[in-house]
């Protein structure tokens, strides 16, 4: 697993945070990034300096940053990553009040899952953040949660040409999550990491988002299964709700 490292440099993983909230969110003002990362108007605004001179990011006609070049490549989403956010950090601290893992909100990205949010675990051993972080969808938790809410003939279109995926295996295990309303991944994407996740749906059932909840393999057991995934449809239910209300 990869956590925080002792030695982090603040600047370097404020400048990383902000060139991860471009890519996935677009355009801010310098007051957005300093408030998204806790910093005086003074310090975003030399970041966001610095990431305009890489490249990273451009300063757009009406005074905010938008993404630069090294940026665009990457797949976007559809998800509204910021309503998202704001309807879901508040419930994923109640659920890591409540289990004392750390929690994860991701959207799809092409054929990956982006994440958008994570919020850590209190425990030494833990989960570390995986905000910015791209992996397959096919592999992870919230991903297979969010490609089982898919159409057999949408799931189809969705791997067409993708070569190293069994399909009739993939749309096997994606029925079960169906069944079973979660999905597992157990150290399919990290040595020593197991995730249990869940689909956060809009009002007509289609997949916005996958949340997961995610812990060290040797904290995993089978009997507390039923208490994880209880609590982590519950946080998913409240989250939709906060999304069908007014936006926040």
């Amino acid at each position: 697993m990869r956590n925080k490292p002792p030695y982090a440099l603040n600047s370097v993983d404020h400048a990383l945070q902000l060139a991860a909230l471009l890519q996935q969110e677009g355009p801010l003002r310098v007051t957005d990034a300093a408030e998204r990362l806790g910093v005086a108007a003074s310090t975003a605004h030399r970041l966001l300096a610095m990431l305009v001179y890489r490249d990273f990011a451009e300063r757009l006609p009406d005074r905010r940053y938008g993404p630069g070049k090294v940026l665009r490549p990457a797949e976007t989403s559809e998800a509204p990553v910021a309503l998202l956010r704001r309807a879901g950090i508040p419930e994923m601290r109640r659920l890591v009040d409540q289990t004392q893992e750390s929690v994860n909100l991701m959207v799809l990205a092409g054929t990956e899952v982006r994440f958008v949010a994570t919020v850590e675990s209190p425990q030494i051993l833990r989960v570390g953040d995986r905000e910015g972080r791209c992996l397959p969808a096919h592999l992870t938790s919230g991903g297979k949660a969010i490609l089982s809410a898919l159409t057999p003939e949408e799931l189809a279109a969705f791997y067409e040409g993708v070569d190293d995926i069994d399909l009739p295996r993939l749309r096997r295990e994606l029925t079960l999550v169906r069944k079973r309303g979660f999905a597992i991944n157990h150290q399919l994407t990290e040595t020593g990491l197991t995730a249990i996740g869940t689909a956060i749906k809009d009002d007509h059932g289609r997949p916005l988002a996958g949340l997961s909840l995610a812990l060290p393999t040797a904290r995993f057991d089978r009997d507390t299964l039923p208490t994880w995934v209880n609590a982590l449809s519950a946080t998913a239910l409240r989250i939709e709700g906060a999304l069908a209300g007014p936006h926040l």
